[in-house]
């Protein structure tokens, strides 16, 4: 049984004593020096621990206990039950280091100039940092990504991007945890961006909410997530943007999402060509009659607005269309009825609403917010909810305003005003393409040739169609089909594809990626590597598994002269030679951890199994034996272990995995009945094993809508083999 403690040395001409940390095990001494220094009068021997309360003792002590629970580990809980002094003392100076190291942060952004060209991205919806990860490790000739600023909601995900990106590597990237629906969005992300032109923006707004205007609501908070992303595109105009979205997002409503999602794009324009486009529509405009053309302009310079003047603009718009109301009002009726009948009570309040699109959206996201965090959903409130929401929708009160024109006995003279009034009202919620189409139809074949030249230079983005990429063809042992809208600007050069990096041979195993993290077991914690014998776990299959192990490139491909395998590639990591100066990784439990110092330098991080008891265990045999959940179904019966989870995924060594998501217990290691741990997941993701995901492991019921624990972090994560292909790409065509 080993002994572990700390002493001190002599103090130094500072008065400050070093602190030691001493092993004494069957006879046998180690010392190593911690780096750690303290005032002797400070320090309490019988404790072996700091005295006091500042942040100074705090982060010692912390720092201290760390390093004894991993000697401890080390000597008492080890897989391995011998080491030599030279093993103890090299495992833990590893520890020390990364300590030492961390009290000298030098930013990177100070060696920008010596490495080449940067080219600015930012980097929306987050999360973990997968899109950030990918577009860092991607380098073009002398061109490279500089990280700006990243956003998302939720705090462990600006804890995990602090952490690697501020603390690890050195950056002084920007990070803005907000709503992108909240008001003031934009102008906190322009503080963040500063004078910096934006080059490349990236993100994956959720589009589960995405519907066609006016057709479903289900008015949660991740409707019109899309809307607002395109707002920041608006705003910043990147050279190209990147939009990461499910499968299924192609087919939803027969496809009707995906046209409108590109319909969407096609409209945003460039601000400074809107003179030219209401200068065409004045020279066209008939001298009488010119009600629809005024809506028309008004419609298009709503577009040169942005979010904090656009409800003005938005107000102005109806107040116009309500005065040509009014002006109608006294032929269509008479006095009395003017003032007492429900239907035109109903145009003139309806005008009111739209007015006011200000006052009402901010208490529509208000009553979302409320709904959402009161769980409403499945239950007796729900509908009442959603219809008081779909009543004060624009969609809505406009639908209203119709019905009631049409209840009115207008005189026929009068009723093509009343047309055009709500031909003005579908205007006002129409896109720009839409108005335009709306604009086509009013000019003659000279006209429509002019306008088709002036919307050639008005489109600010380019986009033909989105496309469908697998992970695992660019260098990820996972097929991940995923669907990317890559916007480019009309003076950059479309990216109409992002080619496969490896071909249908290379692709890379799990085996490849996991199998030297396979040392660990049920309810077990690993810090550091341990050699995996391959023959001995294998036996009359070593040499089978052995041969999928491939030398390959950075991005998968085979590279038999000069390529590392993939766990290489994952251990000694794919950011470039300008981060060479980086920190070693280190791990806190929240933001409180990370003030007070009291961060766990590992060598191995997230590398935890579940605790799972023995039927759990019992059961993931049986399927693992019979390589399938559904095959196993008869075994489980006869022992007594049917499981009511819907689907087990048992790992095939030689394959890619399925679609990684958040839950682990959806996934059977390939050797062991066992659940996959967090780093294990991180891995058949391209994650580098530097890259610390922070804060807990897991959490379930309705926690899970509002943290995003390590493992949700990686499951939702853009792959980062992924994002560096695609940065590749970007950087090979940009201007």
């Amino acid at each position: 049984m080993a002994t572990i403690n700390f002493y001190l040395d002599k103090p130094d001409k500072k008065g400050l004593a070093p602190i030691h940390l001493r092993i004494n095990c069957t006879g046998n001494q180690i010392k190593l020096t911690t780096g750690q220094k303290v005032d002797p009068k400070q320090f309490d021997k019988k404790k072996q621990r700091a005295i006091g309360t500042s942040i100074e003792a705090l982060e010692i002590n912390h720092y201290l206990s760390f390093l004894q629970d991993r000697a401890d580990e080390l000597l008492h809980n080890s897989n391995k039950k011998t080491f030599s002094h030279e093993e103890v003392k090299n495992l833990l100076n590893q520890h020390i280091e990364s300590y030492k190291e961390s009290n000298s942060v030098n930013l990177i952004k100070e060696q920008l100039s010596l490495y080449g060209r940067p080219v600015t991205f930012i980097d929306l919806f987050a999360g973990a940092g997968g899109f950030s990860e990918g577009f860092l490790q991607a380098e073009v000739n002398d061109k490279f990504f500089d990280f700006i600023a990243a956003s998302d909601i939720n705090e462990n995900c600006e804890l995990t991007h602090i952490v690697r990106y501020n603390h690890q590597l050195g950056l002084d990237t920007e990070f803005l945890r907000q709503d992108i629906t909240e008001l003031d969005f934009l102008e906190n992300l322009l503080s963040k961006i500063g004078d910096r032109k934006i080059d490349v923006i990236c993100g994956g707004p959720p589009c589960q909410s995405f519907s066609l205007a006016g057709k479903r609501k289900k008015f949660d908070k991740k409707d019109d997530l899309f809307s607002h992303y395109l707002e920041v595109i608006k705003l910043l105009q990147p050279k190209y943007f990147v939009m990461e979205n499910v499968k299924g997002i192609l087919t939803k409503e027969n496809g009707k999402i995906k046209d409108l999602i590109i319909q969407e794009i096609n409209s945003i324009v460039d601000p400074k060509e809107i003179p030219l486009l209401v200068s065409f529509i004045k020279k066209i405009m008939p001298e009488d009659n010119t009600f629809i053309f005024e809506v028309i302009i008004k419609r298009i310079e709503l577009e040169k607005l942005r979010e904090g003047h656009k409800e003005a603009g938005q107000e102005s718009y109806i107040r116009f269309v309500d005065n040509k109301f009014k002006l109608l009002t006294p032929k269509i009726v008479d006095y009395k009825t003017s003032k007492t009948d429900p239907r035109i009570n109903t145009i003139r309040h309806g005008f009111n609403i739209l007015a006011r699109a200000k006052e009402w959206n901010k208490l529509k996201r208000d009553i979302i917010k409320e709904k959402d965090f009161c769980n409403i959903d499945g239950d007796s409130f729900v509908d009442s909810f959603t219809t008081f929401l779909t009543q004060i929708s624009t969609e809505s009160v406009i639908h209203q305003i119709e019905e009631a024109f049409k209840d009115l006995r207008v005189p026929t003279k009068y009723k093509e005003e009343c047309a055009d009034i709500i031909k003005a009202l579908k205007i006002y919620t129409a896109t720009f393409d839409e108005t335009v189409e709306i604009l086509n139809n009013l000019c003659n074949s000279e006209g429509k040739k002019e306008l088709a030249t002036i919307l050639g230079n008005i489109r600010l983005y380019k986009i033909d169609r989105p496309y469908v990429v697998n992970a695992s063809d660019y260098g990820v042992p996972q097929n991940r089909e995923r669907v990317l809208f890559i916007g480019c600007r009309n003076d950059q050069k479309p990216i109409l594809k992002i080619p496969p990096s490896v071909s249908k041979k290379e692709k890379v195993t799990i085996f490849e990626a996991l199998h030297d993290l396979d040392f660990i077991g049920n309810n077990q914690e690993a810090h550091h590597y341990e050699l995996v014998d391959i023959s001995a776990q294998f036996n009359g299959s070593a040499e089978k598994y052995k041969s999928l192990i491939k030398q390959r490139a950075i991005d998968g491909k085979t590279d038999t002269k000069a390529g590392k395998t993939f766990a290489e590639w994952s251990k000694e990591g794919r950011l470039p030679r300008r981060y060479s100066t980086q920190l070693k990784p280190f791990y806190v439990r929240n933001f409180e951890g990370l003030k007070n110092g009291e961060k766990y330098f590992d060598i191995l991080n997230n590398h935890k199994t579940s605790a799972q008891n023995q039927d759990v265990v019992n059961r993931l045999k049986i399927i693992l034996r019979n390589g399938d959940y559904k095959k196993a179904q008869g075994e489980l019966g006869a022992c007594g272990l049917i499981s009511n989870k819907r689907n087990y995924n048992v790992l095939k060594p030689d394959e890619q995995s399925s679609t990684i998501m958040t839950i682990p217990d959806d996934y059977i290691h390939y050797n062991s009945p066992r659940a996959l741990t967090v780093r294990e997941m991180a891995r058949l993701q391209s994650f580098d094993d530097s890259f610390v995901f922070q804060g807990k492991r897991s959490t379930g019921g309705n926690n899970r809508k509002s943290e995003v624990p390590q493992y949700t972090l990686v499951g939702n994560a853009v792959p980062p083999l992924l994002a560096r292909a695609i940065a590749v790409e970007i950087l090979k065509h940009i201007k």
